[in-house]
């Protein structure tokens, strides 16, 4: 059993608890800094993954490109020995 799955999901109470322990840890003035640290990184996090799923498409077209050429090909050669 993985280790998270016990956690379930984060609902608003959550979130307040969250928030509440992160306010204490940092106090008020500290906040608005990590706040924005937390920010730019998901708005990193999510340019990487939506650059990695291009990756794939792009190399998924490529491959079925590669394919379709080589069935072509292949064609094209069997009409070739008749």
């Amino acid at each position: 059993m993985a280790p998270f799955a016990l956690i379930g999901p984060v609902g608003w109470p959550e979130l307040v608890i969250i928030f509440f322990i992160i306010l204490i840890v940092f106090g008020p003035r500290k906040l608005p800094e990590v706040a924005e640290a937390m920010g730019k990184s998901i708005q990193k996090f999510k340019k990487a993954a939506r650059d990695a799923r291009e990756d794939v498409d792009s190399s998924l077209k490529d491959a079925k490109r590669e394919e379709e050429q080589k069935r072509i090909e292949r064609a094209q050669e069997d009409e070739g020995t008749k």
